[in-house]
């Protein structure tokens, strides 16, 4: 049974930083794409980054230098590294994945989802 669990939101203030874990389970993550996404209050879910199964990453405009994906393929983790964050990273992120070569920034592409967790930046 697949499944995702992310974990490591809270509150912080502008500029200081946050890593958000995705633990994936009843599969192995580098072999398909994986996606965060946020939802910030009264929005819609957005995307924020993905890396797929090649290892290749993409990043949203606002985050790109900012937030950085990284893996450790041996705990079967993805991890979301946030720094200098801002008022408006604030939000509901949301790990995904989906089988499939290529990864898209759409979230109805995505099979699988976490609970989500909440990050508040104050400035």
């Amino acid at each position: 049974q697949v499944q995702l669990v992310e974990s490591g939101g809270g509150s912080v203030q502008a500029g200081g930083t946050l890593r958000l874990s995705c633990a994936a389970s009843g599969f192995t993550s580098s072999t398909y794409c994986m996606g965060w996404f946020r939802q910030p209050p009264g929005k819609e879910r957005e995307w924020v980054a993905t890396r797929d199964r090649l290892g290749r990453i993409g990043y949203e405009n606002s985050v790109r230098g900012r937030f950085t994906i990284e893996t450790d393929n041996a705990k079967n983790i993805v991890y979301l590294q946030m720094s200098s964050l801002k008022v408006e990273d604030t939000a509901m992120y949301f790990c995904a994945a989906t089988p499939g070569d290529i990864c898209y920034v759409v979230d109805s592409f995505y099979s699988y989802w976490g609970q989500g967790t909440q990050v508040t930046v104050s400035a």
